[in-house]
């Protein structure tokens, strides 16, 4: 089990104007935010960071999507921050959500689905580091 988790709002959420609204849900979860930046992913980090997903048919849209606009970057610090963090954020298809998680409040579709959360202990560590250097982390 971890305490910190990793969350990206994305280019959607972002460009309606949601970020402050899901920061607000995430305070109300009882995350504390470790780091956090908004930025702009160029392609080429896009594509860097989702390389897990190279050879999915949806790649290519991914990251077209991710580099469309700026995006918060944040570590979030919890008990059981990866679970918790998933359950919050609910299902990535916002149709199969539940109710009053943040997909189901603020994603449009699977493609555009709000926020990104890391699937696990792993993984938040890694695309956490992507993001932050060790002096930006608290």
């Amino acid at each position: 089990m971890s305490n910190r988790t990793f969350t990206m709002i994305k280019p959607d959420a972002t460009g309606k104007g949601n970020t402050g609204a899901i920061l607000s849900m995430i305070n109300a979860a009882g995350f504390r935010i470790v780091a956090m930046k908004m930025t702009k992913l160029s392609k080429e980090k896009a594509g860097e960071f989702y390389a897990v997903h190279a050879a999915r048919p949806f790649y290519g849209e991914l990251v077209e999507f991710m580099s469309s606009g700026p995006i918060t970057a944040a570590i979030l610090e919890k008990d059981n921050a990866v679970e918790d963090f998933r359950k919050l954020i609910g299902s990535t298809n916002p149709a199969e959500a539940a109710e009053g998680t943040i997909r189901k409040l603020y994603a449009a579709s699977i493609g555009e689905n709000a926020v990104h959360g890391s699937d696990s202990n792993e993984n938040a560590k890694i695309e956490g580091d992507f993001f932050f250097s060790k002096l930006e982390q608290f």
